[in-house]
């Protein structure tokens, strides 16, 4: 009796128990029947009273207590009085001919959440590494298709690496839109090219609500943002404009010290120059005297630091137009480049003054994609790998 009345807590909604026994020294088995007065055939809709026979199954049940739960019910098969066809009749939490309950996927999913690894997992649960990885995935795409609604105002995009292909020796990549309204993955696709985009996202409607979005400076991106969202503004991301100058800076600094990681001027000359004491600046511009090219580099640098320390969109224009004003006149390569991108990516750079949004979110999100592929040791399967971003 006291196993009857602790299975009948734990037992599907349908169910009433005839008998509760151990089974094993972490299991217990229930045998439990259903008990309804029809049952409605499933090829005509018709009320069925006649009980053709019955069969008995097996299925497992999520583990409660440390136990492992198996429910052993005996279940009727009814006869059709119109198109006298036989059927089993259903139970609520058990798919047909399954040999688990929905409510131990459920249990997988939890336990794949938050143990540690897969074999506290399977320990737990007492099943194989096929049916955790399956009922694990399946859980996820549930809660993902919960989950879907049209696109945001506001989104990030940015690419990072997936794979390898051992056959092109080259990287795969994998794009990551991020839904700045709600702060989450919105999809993740494989590739980068426009074609591979645009079959990765058809699924998702309402691309005409997206206002802003923002992105490096790729041209490719900026393409795709155009053609796919038409009533989007492009914003260029700080940090990536910021970051122009400093590898031609690197180079620079390479040529006259070498590459010294550990010298302290690197860092000077990386960091943003209001930040610096007054007795390091002063070592500084004593140093870069002495180099004419390298401190016109860093000058340039510093004047972009400037101009995104400018409030309001006017004084932002004015200080980006005596910045391409300046690098015209410089007779060093770098600056002319510099020069030539600021001028393309004009529009988009100083929608951040408008906007003041950045791609910041976006990274973060990138991070959390290498740390799960970090955790799993890779993925092969990309679909997996996008349901467990979704997921994250």
């Amino acid at each position: 009796m006291p196993f009857k009345k602790l299975a009948q807590n734990f037992l599907l909604p349908e169910l009433k128990v005839k008998h509760a026994c151990r089974s094993s020294i972490r299991g217990i088995l229930v045998q439990s029947t259903k008990e309804s007065k029809f049952e409605v055939c499933p090829k005509c809709a018709t009320k069925s009273t006649t009980v053709h026979d019955r069969r008995k199954i097996k299925v497992k049940d999520a583990p409660m207590g440390g136990k492992l739960i198996y429910h052993e019910i005996i279940k009727r098969r009814f006869r059709c009085p119109k198109c006298y066809c036989v059927f089993t009749e259903p139970v609520q939490g058990i798919k047909k001919h399954a040999k688990i309950t929905q409510r131990f996927e459920r249990s997988i999913y939890w336990a794949c959440e938050n143990f540690t690894d897969l074999k506290k997992v399977r320990k737990a649960h007492d099943c194989g590494y096929k049916l955790i990885y399956k009922s694990y995935y399946k859980q996820l795409e549930l809660k993902q298709r919960e989950r879907q609604n049209p696109w945001p105002k506001t989104l990030g995009i940015d690419e990072h690496g997936f794979s390898k292909d051992k056959k092109r020796g080259a990287r795969n990549f994998a794009t990551l839109f991020v839904d700045y309204d709600n702060k989450r993955i919105k999809e993740v696709v494989e590739g980068k090219s426009h074609h591979s985009l645009i079959g990765g996202l058809e699924h998702i409607q309402g691309r005409e609500n997206v206002k802003n979005v923002v992105i490096d400076l790729a041209d490719s991106y900026k393409s795709f943002v155009q053609n796919y969202f038409p009533n989007a503004r492009i914003i260029a991301d700080k940090f990536h404009v910021l970051r122009l100058i400093t590898p031609a800076l690197n180079r620079k600094r390479i040529d006259q010290i070498g590459d010294k990681r550990t010298h302290q001027l690197r860092k000077l000359l990386l960091r943003n120059g209001i930040n610096l004491e007054y007795e390091k600046r002063i070592e500084l511009v004593h140093w870069l005297n002495q180099n004419p090219e390298l401190r016109e580099l860093y000058q340039a640098k510093e004047a972009l630091h400037r101009m995104y320390r400018c409030k309001g969109l006017n004084r932002a224009k004015v200080s980006l137009l005596n910045l391409v004003d300046r690098l015209s006149r410089s007779k060093i390569p770098e600056l002319n480049r510099l020069m030539r991108t600021l001028l393309k990516w004009s529009k988009e750079i100083l929608l951040y003054f408008a906007t003041g949004i950045t791609n910041a979110r976006t990274e973060a999100f990138n991070n959390v994609a290498k740390l799960v592929q970090r955790r799993a040791f890779g993925y092969k399967s990309f679909k997996n790998y996008r349901l467990r971003l979704l997921n994250a």
